[in-house]
């Protein structure tokens, strides 16, 4: 048996009561965000626990991710569309897809430094019929991958903003695809394949470690630069990590994993050795 590099009493649970957070990021006001089963936006202090309900989406909040004005973007499983809710939450249609092509799960959302969001649409279950979306600042929407992925979920800048890494939950596993200077995507092509894993999340660190956050078992891997796959924390008695999906860095240094458990109503937090990298807050 492989042993976990990381203790169990390292993993702290906080923020008891949410309802089963999938959707889990660090905005640049210093909070934790995170969503809920019947649409909620929660604001979360990652040192006190503090949480308020700023706002309501469709129905299965998934991903989210935060502009520079700390506006939060979720995806809502519910109603296939993108939301955006303002911090006096106002909520509002951010896109429900592009002109040929409709969102219909969209689950996990990545902005770039120019202000790009990129959507995973995950799509049937069984149907390896995913697809990627680009939403440009101020809403138009254009699917800029194939629509083959094999139920794409949380996704990753790389570290230098090149590449999107792509968690194929049904390959099982994780790939990546060049970003071209049109915004487009460029050949999609396997990471590492995870046979009979349950994968989610994605996240990075500032020495190019990639975490991969899997639903089914309670784990947490780490994949390093040079491809060797080690599991971070496996937690086979589900109470401390309870269907782990999204993982985020936070803290004032990044250096807080902050990790969703769907299947339990808390979040988990633990002290990693190095920061995660800082991500894009753009200005729209």
């Amino acid at each position: 048996m492989t042993e976990s590099i990381m203790k169990r009493d390292d993993f702290v649970p906080f923020v008891y009561g949410l309802d089963h957070s999938e959707g889990v990021a660090w905005g640049p006001d210093g909070h934790i965000y995170a969503g809920g089963e019947a649409g909620q936006i929660y604001r979360v202090g990652l040192d006190d626990g503090s949480c308020q309900e700023i706002g309501k989406v469709g129905a299965g909040t998934l991903g989210v991710c935060l502009d520079a004005d700390a506006n939060v973007y979720a995806c809502s499983e519910g109603t296939g569309e993108v939301f955006r809710t303002t911090q006096a939450g106002e909520v509002s249609v951010y896109s429900s897809g592009s002109p040929q092509r409709k969102m219909v799960v969209p689950n996990y959302p990545v902005f770039d430094k120019a202000g790009n969001m990129y959507v995973s649409d995950s799509n049937e279950w069984d149907g390896a019929n995913g697809c990627i979306f680009r939403i440009k600042p101020g809403g138009e929407t254009e699917v800029v991958s194939e629509g083959t992925l094999q139920f794409p979920n949380g996704m990753a800048l790389s570290p230098d903003g090149t590449e999107l890494y792509i968690v194929e939950t049904n390959m099982p596993g994780v790939s990546k695809a060049p970003i071209l200077p049109d915004g487009r995507l460029g050949p999609i092509e396997p990471v590492v394949e995870m046979p009979r894993i349950v994968p989610d999340g994605l996240a990075f660190d500032v020495q190019d470690n990639l975490y991969i956050s899997c639903y089914v078992p309670g784990r947490i891997y780490r994949l390093s630069p040079g491809g060797d796959l080690d599991i971070l924390f496996d937690d086979w008695q589900g109470t401390l990590l309870y269907g782990p999906t999204n993982i985020a860095f936070g803290g004032a240094d990044l250096s807080t994993m902050v990790i969703s458990n769907i299947a339990g109503t808390w979040l988990t937090k633990v002290q990693m050795p190095y920061p995660g990298i800082p991500l894009p807050y753009p200005k729209l």
